[in-house]
């Protein structure tokens, strides 16, 4: 190893990696063996050679936009439901998938056809959860409330957009609300890059109101335009190839995935595998909870039969049951040595630092070592109701704090807090966050007499919130120093006391404020402080008193301090406690 260069490799206690492996071995003249059982995996299907010959399929479209523009609100009156009335705090938090049926323009002999909307979460936490609706979209919808205008998050949907080849349709809502510009919002637009229809330009804008459902007509049409421009087509048998977009944890039929099928069909009894989570189909489900006995491209449906929960955006795919089960155990190896490779050059640091410890010990040169302490940590156990808004509240909470006090995530899961949680943290000396799920009695009485607290939050900025307000709790306290009086020195007496000792007396006049004898006392001279302590004596006409106020003159000693000049100023203060700032 020396010999080829890789002295600092070479210590007997060095992890190599595979490639190092193999190098080492070709030097050698033997020949590194890949197994190929280990190297087998499933992949989705090669493009069809003539998509033109391929049936048709719904669009998929994405409403996106700032939180609270009205989203949801305006999907509500297209399948007529409410939906975010029953959203906590009136904003989307997870991925909703539905079908609405709209009637086909042009002279095409089906009455009907459907499009496929997915609705994102406008909160910034969800970004996520926005650039993963935008993978698999054909169509995005950018909702923009006419009294609000261009915020934060409808930049970042101009972003993710100008990043893709799908289509753009703007949506200016609340268009019914008095005294709006709507013109203004459309030069915002234009100020961004956005080069609407009504400039010359081939973005298409409509003008809607989700609560009275004024342009709604206008904007479906324009959506079915648009698809009927891309002429999206599809495999409708054959091998599955779909995207999970959310998961969770369902009573009774336990893990759970919304499931959106872009290529081939799925069917009750087939064996899926998205990333290292695998199924057999038992039910499937469309939005409306109506068992689906197939799914074919452009269907969004709930899937129940997986063995562990899958990960919001991994790609779902089918296959024979044994290739299915050989697939899994390959991407759970792969996914350990990936691991652990993560934390190889961590290893080898410390090791290396551990050796050079050791010699310098040898060597009689062994020196004190100071163990840096790092920053303080509130660790976090997080459970959530599907697995889209676990991943938001963790992306979001991680970035609290700073070099002094963070965030870590120690573990997270979909479904209730769980006897398991509360242990987890009582161990890791962390708080569980039950965010949108329940904690159940039993667990909540172990969780208080372990002492391990429990936020719970169906909000996502509230628990932001308290997250940072907990996190400002590690930091250590700013001491501010309040001045409440001064006094100049005017006079210098030296008293005999005890024995024969003598202290010294400043003769003051009180300038402002007042002197009181229970605060702290500092002697500033010539703007510097020269001492902090207390007072030993205040007195007033050899009388001992407490406090002096303005204007009135008075004698003081410090303790601890014989070293008062004519001119000095006495400040007397009080140290308040203030919280850390991020």
């Amino acid at each position: 190893m020396i010999r080829t260069g890789m002295e600092a490799e070479a210590s007997y206690d060095h992890m190599l990696t595979s490639e190092y492996a193999s190098l080492l071995a070709m030097e050698f003249r033997r020949n590194p063996i890949v197994n190929d059982e280990a190297a087998f995996d499933l992949y989705s299907p090669v493009p069809h050679p003539d998509p033109a010959k391929l049936s048709e399929r719904p669009p998929v479209v994405t409403i996106m936009g700032h939180v609270d523009h009205g989203k949801t609100t305006l999907l509500d009156t297209l399948r007529s439901t409410s939906v975010a009335k029953g959203e906590a705090g009136g904003i989307t938090q997870h991925i909703g998938a539905f079908s609405v049926p709209v009637p086909v323009s042009g002279n095409s002999s089906e009455p009907m056809r459907t499009i496929t909307f997915l609705d994102t979460p406008g909160h910034a936490a969800f970004s996520a959860m926005r650039a993963r609706g935008a993978s698999v979209t054909d169509v995005v919808v950018l909702v923009v409330a006419a009294d609000d205008g261009i915020m934060p998050q409808t930049r970042e949907v101009l972003n993710l957009v100008k990043n893709s080849k799908v289509s753009l349709v703007v949506a200016i809502n609340k268009c019914d609300k008095p005294g709006v510009d709507v013109s203004q919002v459309e030069h915002a637009l234009l100020s961004e890059g956005v080069q609407l229809e009504t400039f010359g330009g081939d973005i298409p804008v409509v003008h809607v109101s989700g609560l009275t459902g004024q342009g709604l007509d206008q904007l479906v049409e324009t959506i079915s335009v648009l698809a009927e421009m891309q002429d999206l087509r599809a495999e409708r048998e054959g091998t599955l190839q779909g995207y999970v977009l959310e998961s969770k944890v369902a009573k009774g039929l336990g893990p759970v995935g919304t499931v959106l099928v872009l290529r081939g069909c799925l069917r009750p009894g087939q064996h899926i595998i998205c990333g290292v989570a695998s199924a057999k189909v038992r039910v499937m489900n469309d939005h409306n909870g109506k068992p689906v006995k197939v799914a074919y491209p452009g269907m969004a449906v709930t899937v129940s039969g997986w063995k562990e929960l899958p990960n919001a955006g991994d790609e779902v795919l089918t296959g024979a049951e044994a290739d299915v089960k050989k697939a899994v155990i390959n991407r759970v190896r792969k996914a350990e040595i990936e691991a652990s490779l993560t934390d190889l050059e961590a290893i080898n640091e410390q090791r290396r630092s551990d050796r050079e410890q050791r010699g310098a010990v040898e060597d009689g040169q062994e020196e004190k070592v100071q163990v840096p302490e790092g920053p303080k940590e509130l660790r976090l156990i997080i459970k959530g109701d599907v697995s889209g808004s676990v991943e938001a509240v963790r992306g979001a909470i991680e970035s609290i704090g700073n070099d002094v006090a963070k965030v870590k995530v120690v573990s997270t899961g979909v479904g209730d807090v769980a006897d398991s949680d509360v242990l987890r943290a009582k161990t890791a000396g962390g708080t569980i966050i039950a965010f949108n799920v329940k904690v159940p009695r039993p667990v909540e009485s172990e969780a208080n007499s372990q002492h391990v607290p429990i936020l719970t939050s169906s909000i996502i900025y509230k628990l932001i919130d308290d997250v940072t307000t907990r996190v400002i709790g590690l930091l250590p306290p700013v001491i501010e120093k309040r001045v409440s009086g001064e006094a100049t020195v005017l006079a210098l007496f030296d008293i005999h006391v005890k024995g024969k000792k003598t202290t010294q007396v400043g003769g003051c006049r009180v300038s402002n404020g007042v002197i009181a004898k229970s605060k702290l006392a500092r002697v500033v001279r010539n703007g510097q402080v020269i001492h902090e302590g207390r007072l030993d004596t205040l007195k007033q006409h050899k009388a001992d008193v407490m406090e002096i106020s303005k204007g009135n003159e008075c004698g003081l000693n410090l303790a601890d301090f014989n070293d008062l000049r004519v001119g000095d100023t006495i400040e007397m203060y009080e140290e308040i406690e203030l919280p850390g700032t991020l």
